[in-house]
This record gives C-alpha cells, sequence and structure tokens, in this order.
C-alpha cells in the first residue's frame, strides 16, 4: 500500500523576539532587535499509508498545529522534506488543495450570513465538481452527518455542533482520499461525538479514506485510531500502535477506594511502603486512588491490608487510561522506540 504522507527532516524554525527593559531599552529595540531562533518543529520524519487513521498528539507547544500546517502548505519548511499526495503541499499548492480536506476546529470554512448549502455550492465551484459526483456524494454524507434540516439556516445561527457537522461534509464535498482534523470535537457534547466519529469511521471503510486527527480528546484517539503520532518540544518520542504504548506503559491497575471517614496520604503511604504502589487523592470526598503494577499478589495484598485497617463504603477497579499513560510519558519525558 503507498504511502499517502511522507515526511523526512522536517523543521520549522520562528524568530523569537525580547523586549529590553526601559525606556533606554525601547530605543534601543527601535533600532536592532534581540531574537533567537526556536525551532518548533524540530528534524522529524514519519509516513502514512493509504487508508490510515493516525492520531497525532502531544501537549500544547509541542509542534502538532505547525506540521499540520506544513502539510497542508499553509507554511513553508525551514528544512526538510515533504510529499503528500505525492505533491510539494507548499510548492504545488493550487493542485495540492484539491486533494485534501481539512477542518479545524476553531476556524470556519462556510461563509458566516448566507446558508450552508449556499456554502457547499461555492466550494463545489472551487473544487469543480461535477453535478453527478457532487450528488451522488453529498446526499450520502448529508443524510449520514443528519444535516439535510441546517442546509437553508446561516452559518451564524447554528450551534457548535451543528457548526461542525457542516464544517466536515463542508470539508468532504470533493470526495478527498486524505483528511486533516484539528480538534474537530472541541467543545462538542457526547451524541454529536459519536455521530461524528461513527461518519469518519464509515468514510475510512468506504472510500479509505486517510485520517490524520490531532486533538486533547483521548476518547476521540482510542475511538479512531490503531496508530498514534506523539510530539513533544517538536520532537517525535512515539511511532506506533495505540496497543502497544497501552501495553508499554499502561500495565497496572488503579484500585479506587471511598473511606467510611478522612484518610490522610500519610497514613496510606505507612501502610503499603513496602508494595509497589502510589497513592492520589481521588474526586470525591474521602477518595484515594492506589496505582499498582497489574500483579494479583500485590492487589490482593493491597486491599487486604486497607480493608483491615481501614472502614471503606466502596471499591473498584480499573484499567490505566490511555490519559493516565500519556501523562506518565510526558512527566517521565521518556522517549519509546516503535
Amino acid at each position: 500500500m503507498k504511502n499517502i504522507i511522507e515526511v523526512k527532516d522536517l523543521r520549522k524554525e520562528f524568530k523569537a523576539y525580547s523586549s529590553r527593559q526601559g525606556l533606554t531599552g525601547a530605543f534601543r529595540d527601535l533600532l536592532t532587535r534581540k531574537y533567537k531562533i526556536v525551532p518548533a518543529v524540530n528534524d522529524i520524519s514519519f509516513s502514512v499509508k493509504q487508508g490510515e487513521m493516525v492520531g497525532y498528539i502531544g501537549e500544547n507547544g509541542a509542534g502538532k498545529s505547525t506540521s499540520i500546517k506544513m502539510l497542508t502548505g499553509i507554511l513553508t519548511p525551514t528544512s526538510g522534506n515533504v510529499l503528500v499526495n505525492g505533491m510539494n503541499p507548499h510548492k504545488e499548492r493550487e493542485s495540492f488543495v484539491r486533494t485534501i480536506g481539512v477542518v479545524f476546529g476553531q476556524r470556519s470554512q462556510l461563509w458566516w450570513d448566507i446558508a450552508v448549502q449556499e456554502s457547499f455550492r461555492l466550494l463545489k465551484k472551487v473544487y469543480k465538481v461535477s453535478d453527478a459526483d457532487y450528488n451522488e456524494h453529498m446526499d450520502h454524507v448529508i443524510k449520514t452527518l443528519d444535516i439535510g434540516p441546517l442546509l437553508d439556516k446561516p452559518v451564524r445561527k447554528l450551534s457548535l455542533g451543528q457548526r461542525m457537522r457542516c464544517e466536515l461534509a463542508a470539508a468532504l464535498i470533493h470526495n478527498p482520499p486524505l483528511l486533516f482534523l484539528d480538534e474537530p470535537t472541541i467543545g462538542l457534547d457526547v451524541l454529536v461525538k459519536l455521530k461524528i466519529r461513527e461518519f469518519l469511521k464509515e468514510m475510512n471503510e468506504k472510500y479509505k479514506t486517510t485520517i490524520l486527527l490531532t486533538t486533547h480528546d483521548l476518547t476521540d484517539i482510542e475511538a479512531l485510531c490503531e496508530r498514534v503520532v506523539m510530539l513533544d518540544e517538536g520532537k517525535i518520542i512515539y511511532d506506533g500502535a495505540l496497543e502497544k504504548l497501552r501495553q508499554h506503559w499502561g500495565e497496572g491497575k488503579q484500585i479506587q477506594f471511598q473511606f467510611a471517614e478522612e484518610i490522610k496520604g500519610e497514613q496510606l503511604n505507612f501502610l503499603t511502603a513496602d508494595l509497589d504502589v502510589i497513592w492520589q487523592m481521588g474526586e470525591g470526598v474521602n477518595v484515594w486512588t492506589a496505582i499498582i503494577k497489574d500483579q494479583e499478589f500485590q492487589m490482593s495484598e493491597l486491599i487486604g491490608r486497607v480493608v483491615g485497617v481501614h472502614k471503606i463504603s466502596d471499591l473498584s477497579v480499573n484499567e490505566i487510561s490511555t490519559e493516565e499513560v500519556i501523562r506518565s510519558i510526558y512527566e517521565k519525558g521518556e522517549a519509546l522506540g516503535s
């Protein structure tokens, strides 16, 4: 299967200006500005095959949006090579944009004051989509996303969830082989998120649409992506299967205790000092969570000790969540090979 995205040693640097103090410093800044070169994306390399759904994740400032903008041709790289759909995004921009769809959660490609269907018709002209192709493809998209009743409404009168469904439909008018999604479910309620996830799965299965998804909502990643690319300070620290990431970093369980009386962390740490356990204060009154390695002896020993000394009103055992796994990786600041 061919590569839709090929990135080799991609780098983007920005000048970060700093101001001198005082009035004298302000005058000096008029003549000469002090600056330093900051790499936002630091020599990253990866590829994405046709039909893959890849989660592109990282903390704020990790370089996600900058690299997405280079992949979509909005920014020119400082150095390195980018091929998307066999084209250089910033050098072959006019022909390139006809082969991708882009949805930015906080930006709109729809015209604010006109009806949604008028925006669709304008985009149809821009992408030079024939009437037959438009009707065949968009009838399915409109029905699946349940936006038929919204087509006559101006965009400004839509709720956030309604607008995001229309934005997604607009990005697919020309049925692109590659879809970039940057925070597509931000601020949406659970039902709308589920509808969008199911739709993306269907598009991927029906048309083999390749999807690169950037989001802070890890439930989106878990629902859609088998592979994740993780960035930190402009570098890729993990590129591989989500399941492998969970197995490597998420080994263990969380045991949540709700105590019948107030308990201090020092008491719990003293009680389990010889066990490999981390105690965290949970949400709720007198709730503490123990994070342990997944060993039956440790679990039974821990529960036995706690129950034998303190009264508890509730207890639950959970797997380590993907969110906890990601947090652990960033806190430790370690790279993990694919």
